[in-house]
């Protein structure tokens, strides 16, 4: 039901709000020099760090020598293609490098993760 928080247009959307509260507080502070607005600019800030800072150390923790060496060796049709650089992004996001090397591969959890990363891959909707 809430598979869209984990949506790299949810994270958008939300520095996108987090922006634009901060400029909307910081243009009251200029106004009113009222603490209630430095209060909220802080706030905001520190709320954005704790909300989207584990999206970041995971997903953006790659360095691109790490990404060629766990990307999968898909070949064949566009569909397969798709789906393999998928379920790619989906092991970029939820795992760091350390964790990824670390993780065995035969464990049931691992298993339901790629298990869940493919039905989401495959669905086609909005949600």
């Amino acid at each position: 039901m809430f598979d869209f928080l984990d949506s790299d247009w949810f994270n958008i959307g939300l520095q996108i709000i987090f922006i634009l509260l901060i400029y909307y507080d910081i243009k009251k502070w200029r106004v009113t020099k009222k603490k209630e607005h430095m209060l909220n600019i802080v706030l905001t800030i520190g709320f954005g760090i704790w909300a989207l800072y584990p999206y970041y150390t995971s997903y953006v923790g790659w360095n691109e020598s790490e990404k060629k060496e766990m990307l999968s060796n898909c070949h064949g049709d566009v569909n397969n293609t798709k789906l393999c650089q998928c379920l790619d992004d989906a092991t970029f996001k939820n795992y760091t490098f350390d964790e990824y090397k670390q993780i065995d591969k035969n464990s049931s959890d691992y298993k339901d993760f790629i298990k869940d990363a493919k039905e989401d891959c495959l669905d086609d909707s909005w949600f």
